[in-house]
């Protein structure tokens, strides 16, 4: 273990795929230094193994957090923890990293925000999206084609094997449509940059490996200000259909765009984190015709050559963190954001159990 006074030492919290992922671009990053390692399993075990053995190990939060008095504290558990580990950490000095959701409640992500503010430190919401190439180019193109927008958006997982038992853990405190909805209400917020005024949503219980009262299966539709609309579906589970299960489609009065995933999106690929994020290809549709209504233009296809995998994707949010650490940037309005999505995504599961539709 490296262990150089003048480097940013970071606990790590959660050592699943995420907190792992997060880890390695730590142990990478030239100033930062891992000064323990938290988890209530055996993980941390294995995650001190794939990073070289040295690191303290910890199954206790708060005892980690007094023992090594660190700089910064990375968050990867699951979201039940994340406001009292998060505010833990503002109040014993330390910027925070966070995966998404900021918090399992709307009330919870405000007091994250509130403490974040409080204490003078950096918070960094796990927002992956936000950081690949292809996606913002994805998101600057929808903005060019006009309002109001449609946008078409799913990532259904046809989990089995470590993965089922991931997400029937995160359904104990959130549904599929609130933990990775999040991302995709957040992009599509970008795209049309208006208020969004009410959303509906339906969902169904497709297992009895869930509680009663929680659903695995989940589709909401929110409306905006300036009239555009989106619709986004999730679903988890050994029973989910592989058909369609990535869909990315943006429709506007001057054209579309699209991912077009002709890899990730094959079959086999619904369960793989690393298909999550990859892009491969944007189509963009224009909708000029002439007088005989013919299109004027052929379609675009984009293939950038900067496709960071999932590993490199974690290694940039890092990078960023560290940035906003070190250069004193304001994160105000990425504060917002995270909690803005989350406010949104919670409404839309308020939303499947009332029957009703939520105004905003």
């Amino acid at each position: 273990m490296r262990n150089n006074p003048d480097t940013l030492r970071v606990l790590i919290v959660g050592c699943g795929n995420m907190g792992a992922s997060h880890a390695l671009a730590f142990h990478q990053m030239p100033g930062a230094t891992i000064c323990g390692i938290v988890s209530t399993g055996k993980s941390k075990e294995l995650l001190n193994e794939k990073l070289g053995g040295g690191h303290l190990l910890f199954s206790d939060y708060r005892e980690a957090l007094n023992a090594t008095n660190p700089g910064a504290v990375c968050i990867s558990t699951y979201p039940d923890t994340h406001e009292a580990f998060a505010v833990m950490a503002f109040e014993k000095g330390c910027h925070v990293f966070m995966e998404k959701p900021i918090a399992d409640s709307v009330a919870g992500a405000e007091r994250v925000a509130a403490a974040a503010k409080k204490a003078g430190k950096k918070l960094v919401v796990g927002y992956i999206l936000r950081h690949h190439p292809s996606w913002i180019k994805f998101i600057e193109i929808a903005q060019q084609l006009g309002k109001p927008l449609v946008m078409r958006m799913n990532l259904n997982q046809q989990s089995h094997g470590y993965m089922w038992d991931v997400h029937r853990n995160l359904m104990k405190s959130l549904s599929p449509i609130v933990d990775c909805g999040v991302h995709y209400i957040d992009v599509m917020c970008q795209m049309v940059r208006s208020r969004p005024v009410q959303v509906s949503a339906i969902g169904a219980r497709l297992t009895n490996d869930i509680p009663e009262g929680n659903y695995n299966y989940g589709q909401l539709q929110i409306r905006f200000e300036d009239g555009s609309v989106g619709w986004y579906e999730a679903g988890w589970g050994p029973m989910i259909s592989e058909t369609a299960f990535f869909v990315k489609d943006v429709i506007g009065p001057e054209g579309s765009v699209s991912i077009v995933a002709k890899d990730a999106g094959g079959a086999g690929k619904s369960d793989s984190i690393e298909a999550h994020t990859k892009t491969e290809s944007l189509r963009w549709h224009h909708a000029s015709i002439d007088a005989n209504n013919a299109f004027t233009k052929q379609d675009d296809w984009i293939d950038l050559t900067d496709e960071p995998d999932h590993q490199e994707l974690c290694n940039r949010e890092q990078a960023y963190f560290m940035k906003a650490i070190q250069d004193d940037i304001d994160l105000t309005d990425h504060v917002e954001d995270a909690v803005n999505s989350l406010r949104i995504a919670f409404a839309c599961d308020e939303s499947v159990r009332t029957g009703e539709v939520v105004k905003l």
